[in-house]
């Protein structure tokens, strides 16, 4: 699923949750999904995070490799 997709999915749900006007049994459904939701959606924003720090550091290491191979 699509960050994106996932995240307006989810604030449809906590729309719908804050309403009020469900009956429990619903209510329980989406809060469950609404969960599972959060935690796909945050499992792909931790890799995000992760491949953006990946080539951060693959960017200051080779940026230090030019450095030091000119100071010589």
């Amino acid at each position: 699923m699509k960050f994106e997709k996932g995240m307006q999915e989810l604030s449809s749900i906590i729309a719908k949750l804050e309403d009020g006007g469900l009956p429990l049994e619903e209510s329980v459904k989406l809060y469950g999904k609404g969960a599972k939701l959060a935690a796909d959606c945050r499992k792909e924003l931790d890799q995000a995070k992760l491949t953006v720090s990946t080539f951060q550091e693959k960017k200051t290491n080779a940026e230090g490799e030019t450095d030091h191979d000119n100071n010589i």
